[in-house]
This record gives structure tokens, C-alpha cells and sequence, in this order.
């Protein structure tokens, strides 16, 4: 076992042994309460079963088989979310053939990042992964289920699964995903093509025939952002069906998966000998192993924030420096965009999850005494799916990648570390993701652009105002302020200064997300502005250090100057109203700091441990 892996998960066993404990209390709590359809009355029963058909009905009513709960994400707006929509019937199908049920417990909503980005549903973005979150519970509530099938793929959805089905970790709980769309555009084309609009070098028409190009079907997106981060981490932490995350939608393949999904639910559940609950599954060795695999595969900073809620929600307590501690233990083994040219179908066969388990396992990187959905040990996770005469089947992975630019071993990796560093100095702390940031562009010494919205840079740009070294700082895009939306609408330009030469970096209290990339970005900045965090005192022209070499984050500023100084204030009230906005109040009242998971569930629990 590598070193400083036991030692961080070591740490946090011991950090999180009371709250730990707690939790898993209250699961034993709830399973000898027996929350099945069996406490029900007659009355709570037949309104559970009242529309099923006669054979589900006489199987609910003998108690002796399984009833597996379907919780989705679907709606066909979502390219990630529409396969989604054949699911619940073969799941039903599969489960029927083993002699048990399923019902269709509750949809969540959905919403998409690539939609509203820049656009003012993105201030609702995070706050959805909480709403998810509740609403899972609410589906989950009604003490009907033996075991609940997540379906979700995308950025918020997956984590606010995870949170609400964890709240009900005495159910086994298996993650069906949908998969990858096809290969479309490719991503440096795409950013090319971005970039030339920024400058005005093409139209419109131009742009969405590109986009266009890219995102052209049923499926995740495939740069490796949020979304295709999620499917990693899943599986890394067993609740996927081993192999399953990137298999493309609607492939007999990837119905293969989902009614094999189905059917192991069944199996696991506490009517038989194999019960295996989520609160097994998820515990310090499989949050750590999450790290491990995003850290190794540059995945999205968004789990930054997303990984520390779901591990507060099972009693784990997780902080920035685990993150930033393994990060320096665990290389880098993939080049996915925006860390590389390839999408993730060019990862998927070069090699895909099985080869990244087999590296990460024979460097002794991840934990590999847990529980999965399939058994004891992640071993099994170095084996891949496939149909032989139309019957889903597993074997081992491949030994060696089979494309080296896209997957490397750990000998010979594509960087030593997994290019997360935790940033802090007089401004805080934050994150900075350096795995697509060229080393030569990782240290920036420059005068302050201070702004309070991403709208504001782009005339800026176009007057020629920024031909120059600066650090850009957008304050005031924090959890509490206006709920932490994603800031890219600053890439195109921040890349093209940085193309010309000039050294350009971003420091925000807001998020850049999965696919950041090639611009130095300290992000998730706390204290945020609307909490007393020193960025609402930067002043333009300020000089300000951002070195993502040894994590130094500094307004170069005297003491007592910035002692004298008060601090900014901000008009936020056209973020608080409109396109829904109105209805979150509550919630970025609530909400806590980015570290602490930028959530609002745990408002009323003590995050001194944290």
C-alpha cells in the first residue's frame, strides 16, 4: 500500500470515528426498524401496490421478495438523461424474471450545465445537487423498497443521488449509468473554433455549427468534465457494475448492463445471504479510492466540493489537504480533454477503467479491502463486459494500454502528481487544477482586474483594456452570494491573452468546474466576498502571486493598507430574483463554504472537525 494513501485514509478514519459511528448507528437503527413494505398497514400497503398488476401485487403481498425502488434523473432534454428513458421498463423486465418487483419510486429534476452556462439558471446549478438530494429521500420515504436503482449521469445529479441514497444507506443501492454519446467533433477543434469567435474571426454560424458537431446525440458529453467524472468515481467507489460507466446508450451492450444492474440488486438485498447496503459500500477506504481515480485521471475540481458532501452525508469528514496530500502521491495516467485531445470513448478503448484499476491496484494506490455492489475486493474491477452469443459476460482487462498518449502506466506517467494543488495564502484557500496548464504558465506575478460578473470581461477584451500581464479576479459568485455558478464564459478570452503572450491567471470565489483547462485558475476561493474573505478588499491594480508550483496564493498588499481598507460591496439582488431564483433564498442563506461542501443539508451539524 502506498504510504501516504494509508496514511490519508488512516487520518480520516480517526478524524471521522465519532461522526462515522453516529451514522452508521442510525443505519442498524433503521434496518432493525425494518423500513420494508412489512410495517406498513394494510391500508399504507395497498396503496403502495394498488396499480401494480396482479403477479407484482401477490409478490409485494408475500413479503418474501424483493421490491427494488427506481429513482431517475430522465427527461429528454438532457442528451446524458434521454437513454434513460427505455430503462425503468427493462429494469422491470429483469427484475420480473428473477421473481421479484420494481417500481418506479420518484424522478428528480435535472438540469444541464451546458445549457444554462452563463445564463442565470446556472445560479441554480449547485443548489440543484441538494434538491436532488432531497428529493431521492422523498421518493425513497415511502418504506416500500428492499434495494433502489440511482439513474444519473450528469454534473449535480449523480452527487445529489448519492446524498439522498445514503440517507437510506441500510438499502442496497446500485448507480445504472447511460454512457458516453458518440464521437463527434473533435475537442481541440471545438476549442479552436471557440476561441476564433472570441475574437470575432468567425460568426454565429460558425459557433453552432460546431457545437453542433460536438454535442450531436444521445449520451454524456465526452470531454472529461463533471459528468464523465461522476461515472469514474462510481465505479472506483463499487457501485457501478464493473465496466459499465462508458459503454455508448443504445447498444445491447449497454442494455446488457442495465438489466444486469436490476438483477443484482436483487441478490444483495437483506431477504437473501449476499446483503451488501450503501453504507458498507461508501466509507473512508472507497471515498479515498474516489480521490485516487479523479486524481489520476485529472477529473473535474466541482468534486472538490461534490466528494466532501457525499462523505459528510455516510459520517466521513474530508478535507482540501487529503485532496491536495494525494494529489502528490498519485501520477497522472490519462490525457482526456481538456488535459489532452482525446474524449472519453478514446479512453474507454485504449483501456478504460479496467487498465486504471490494474495500474492504480499494482502501485498499491487504492484501498482494496472494500465492499462493492459485486463482492469483497476491487479486484473485480479489473475486468471488463462483453456479449459472447448475446449473454453478458466479464474478463480480464487489458495489461497495457493500447494507447500510451491517451493511457499511461504508473512507471511512466504523464506527470509525477495528479495535478490538483490546494492553494492558500493571505486570500484563503481554494483549488487550482494544473493538469492542462502548461508548467511555463503556472506561476503568475500581476496587477489585479477586478470584476463582479463574467459579462464584464468580454468588453474589456474587445477595447483592448486586458493586452496585458494580469490576474483576473471575479468576487461575489460564491455558495452565498449568487449559489457558485460556473465562470466560462472567461475561458475563450483568458486563453486567447494568454496566446498572446501575456501572463493571465483567474482567482474567483466562483467555479470553472470540470473543464477547466489551460489558464491558471484558483477557484472555490474561501471565505468567499459575502463572508469576509479578503477578496472582497482587492483593489485593481493590486499585485497579487498565484504559484500553482508550491500552492501560493497572496494579495501583495501591505498588512496594514488592507487593515484600513473595507471591503466591497456588491448589488446582488438581480441574481436573486427571476428564472427561479427567488425560491433559493433560504438555501444560500444556509449554505455552507466551498470546503465544507457547499451545502446547506449539514447547516445545522458542528464543521469544527472540518
Amino acid at each position: 500500500m502506498n504510504s501516504t494513501v494509508a496514511a490519508v485514509t488512516q487520518r480520516i478514519i480517526e478524524r471521522s470515528r465519532d461522526s462515522r459511528a453516529d451514522y452508521l448507528a442510525r443505519m442498524a437503527q433503521a434496518r432493525e426498524n425494518k423500513p420494508h413494505r412489512s410495517v406498513l398497514s394494510c391500508g399504507n400497503l395497498a396503496h403502495g401496490f394498488a396499480a401494480c398488476g396482479g403477479e407484482d401485487k401477490g409478490r409485494l403481498k408475500k413479503m418474501d421478495q424483493a421490491n427494488v425502488g427506481i429513482i431517475s434523473a430522465y427527461n429528454d432534454m438532457l442528451s446524458a438523461h434521454q437513454p434513460f428513458e427505455e430503462f425503468p421498463a427493462q429494469i422491470k423486465d429483469a427484475v420480473s424474471a428473477m421473481g421479484c418487483v420494481a417500481q418506479f419510486a420518484g424522478g428528480v429534476p435535472a438540469m444541464c450545465d451546458g445549457v444554462t452556462q452563463g445564463q442565470p439558471g446556472m445560479e441554480l446549478s449547485l443548489f440543484s445537487r441538494d434538491t436532488i438530494a432531497m428529493a431521492a429521500a422523498v421518493g425513497l420515504s415511502h418504506n416500500m423498497f428492499d434495494a433502489a436503482l440511482c439513474l444519473g449521469v450528469c454534473d449535480k445529479i449523480v452527487p445529489g443521488l448519492m446524498i439522498g441514497a445514503l440517507a437510506f444507506g441500510h438499502l442496497p443501492v446500485i448507480f445504472v449509468p447511460a454512457g458516453p454519446m458518440t464521437t463527434g467533433l473533435s475537442n481541440s477543434e471545438k476549442s479552436r473554433i471557440r476561441q476564433l469567435y472570441a475574437e470575432g474571426k468567425v460568426g454565429r454560424e460558425e459557433l453552432l455549427q460546431c457545437e453542433s458537431d460536438s454535442y450531436h446525440g444521445p449520451g454524456t458529453c465526452t470531454f472529461y468534465g463533471t459528468a464523465n467524472s461522476n461515472q469514474l468515481l462510481m465505479e472506483a467507489m463499487g457501485v457501478h457494475l464493473p465496466g459499465s460507466s462508458f459503454v455508448n446508450p443504445n447498444t445491447p451492450l449497454r442494455e446488457a448492463l442495465t438489466r444486469a444492474a436490476a438483477e443484482q440488486a436483487c441478490r444483495i438485498t437483506e431477504l437473501g445471504p449476499n446483503y451488501r447496503p450503501l453504507c458498507d459500500v461508501i466509507d473512508e477506504k472507497s471515498i479515498v479510492n474516489g480521490i485516487v481515480a479523479l486524481l489520476a485521471t485529472g477529473g473535474s475540481t466541482n468534486h472538490t466540493m461534490h466528494i466532501i458532501a457525499i462523505a459528510r452525508q455516510a459520517g466521513v469528514i474530508v478535507n482540501w489537504d487529503d485532496f491536495a496530500d494525494l494529489s502528490e502521491a498519485v501520477p497522472l495516467l490519462t490525457r482526456i480533454y481538456p488535459n489532452g485531445t482525446a474524449d472519453i470513448n478514446h479512453f474507454h478503448a485504449a483501456g478504460g477503467m479496467a487498465l486504471l484499476f490494474r495500474e492504480l491496484l499494482s502501485a498499491g494506490l487504492l484501498n482494496e479491502d472494500v465492499t462493492t455492489i459485486v463482492g469483497e475486493g476491487l479486484d473485480q474491477y479489473t475486468r471488463e463486459p462483453y456479449l459472447e452469443d448475446g449473454k453478458l459476460a466479464w474478463r480480464d482487462g487489458p495489461t497495457q494500454s493500447l494507447d500510451t498518449s491517451v493511457v499511461a502506466s504508473v512507471s511512466e506517467p504523464f506527470s509525477a502528481n495528479g495535478g490538483l494543488r490546494l492553494m492558500q495564502g493571505n486570500l484563503g484557500r481554494g483549488v487550482i487544477k494544473v493538469s492542462a496548464v502548461k508548467p511555463e504558465h503556472r506561476i503568475v506575478e500581476a496587477p489585479a482586474v477586478v470584476l463582479h460578473d463574467q459579462d464584464e470581461l468580454k468588453p474589456m477584451f474587445e477595447k483592448g483594456e486586458l493586452d496585458r500581464d494580469c490576474i483576473v479576479v471575479v468576487r461575489f459568485q460564491g455558495p452565498s452570494a449568487i449559489g457558485m455558478p460556473e465562470l466560462h464564459k472567461l475561458t475563450p478570452y483568458l486563453g486567447t491573452l494568454q496566446d498572446r503572450g501575456f501572463k493571465v491567471a483567474l482567482v474567483t470565489d466562483g467555479r470553472m468546474s470540470g473543464a477547466s483547462g489551460k489558464v491558471p485558475a484558483a477557484i472555490h476561493l474561501t471565505p468567499e466576498a459575502t463572508k469576509g474573505g479578503l477578496i472582497a478588499k482587492v483593489r485593481d491594480g493590486d499585485m497579487l502571486r498565484l504559484d500553482a508550483e508550491t500552492g501560493e496564493l497572496n494579495l501583495l498588499v501591505d498588512a496594514l493598507d488592507l487593515a484600513a481598507r473595507e471591503p466591497a460591496d456588491a448589488d446582488l439582488s438581480g441574481s436573486h430574483f427571476g428564472m427561479g431564483r427567488e425560491l433559493f433564498g433560504g438555501m444560500r442563506q444556509l449554505v455552507s463554504g466551498a470546503e465544507e461542501g457547499a451545502s446547506f443539508l449539514f447547516a445545522n451539524e458542528t464543521k469544527s472537525a472540518l
